[in-house]
């Protein structure tokens, strides 16, 4: 298992090394003429070269690469171009935004999925099924702006449940930051959850069609015992991996959310400072970005390898 979790952690670094590096040269590619940007246009064109000159643009892209690796191995990602804030600091304060709305959609995307999805797959054919699959293409097939301009209008509007914009932190209430939460996750979840329940039913059909679970049966185990102990577990590896793949597609769906509840977390910062072609900032985003996804692909393929220890060979 250390083995496999090392290959895991090597093909990780690679990835990181490659992303950043395809990231700065294409960040590198757009004449955005910062100096110019932060002095304005009625700078002369020698204090605007001056200017590039001092944050390094006058240099070669693979110079300015290199220099930006040997600052960021240290943690040092510098300052923002364009506000002066110190962007390990910047990305700091809004991190634990994104993170809390990510994990809390992926807890109920895990929970809500599996119960839904073995309940329809044990009960193929039924009044059960037929209703879960009806709820999940329902769920996948709504544009998810719509889903959250409903959920805003009922929730927000209409009962006055949760706020509809606005975010307060753990530490300073945690009944008033789940209240500010609920409906961002509630928004984020509503396709995941439909998208994963079909591929848990999927899952469980297919192992209870093994010869191995007829084996059990004709041994007069349980049905709960059979379902729980050994079809559930064989089931998971496939669900887990689709699960991983939508914690990705997440990260795109957050910076929309963030921006339409109002969270101050790093959507709107990647929009803010992308616009302005603020490289040290971009590139943190860009590297917190993959870490996190690096990170949660490593411990997928660990519980999968968990699971099934013919998958470590892969």
């Amino acid at each position: 298992m250390l083995s496999f979790i090392a290959r895991r952690i090597a093909a990780g670094a690679v990835l990181l090394f490659v992303i950043s590096f395809l990231s700065h040269l294409l960040l590198s590619v757009p004449d955005l003429d910062v100096g110019r940007q932060l002095l304005g246009s009625g700078a002369t064109q020698d204090l605007v070269d001056a200017k590039n000159a001092e944050l390094g643009l006058d240099r070669s892209v693979l110079v300015q690469y290199l220099d930006w690796v040997a600052h960021a191995v240290r943690g040092d990602f510098g300052t923002s171009w364009f506000t002066g804030e110190n962007v390990v600091q910047a990305i700091g304060t809004r991190l634990p935004v994104t993170i809390s709305l990510l994990v809390g959609v992926t807890l109920v995307t895990a929970v809500l999925s599996l119960l839904l999805g073995v309940w329809a797959g044990v009960r193929r054919g039924g009044p059960v099924d037929r209703l879960v699959q009806v709820l999940a293409v329902a769920g996948y097939a709504l544009p998810g702006f719509l889903v959250t301009l409903i959920i805003v209008v009922v929730f927000a509007v209409r009962l006055g449940w949760f706020p509809a914009i606005g975010y307060t932190g753990f530490t300073e209430s945690p009944s008033g930051w789940l209240s500010t939460v609920t409906l961002p996750i509630l928004s984020l979840s509503v396709g995941s959850v439909a998208g994963l329940t079909q591929q848990v039913r999927a899952a469980v059909i297919d192992v209870l069609r093994q010869d191995y679970v007829r084996t059990l049966r004709a041994r007069g185990l349980p049905p709960s015992r059979i379902v729980f102990r050994h079809v559930v577990r064989n089931a998971a590896a496939p669900a887990l991996t689709v699960l991983g793949v939508q914690f990705v597609g997440l990260l795109g769906g957050a910076v929309l959310v963030e921006q339409i509840f109002g969270l101050p977390g790093l959507g709107g910062m990647t929009v803010a400072y992308t616009t302005r072609g603020d490289i040290p900032v971009i590139m943190a985003l860009v590297m917190v970005t993959v870490l996190v996804v690096v990170t949660i692909n490593l411990v997928v393929d660990v519980l999968i390898g968990w699971l099934n220890p013919k998958a470590r060979v892969a």
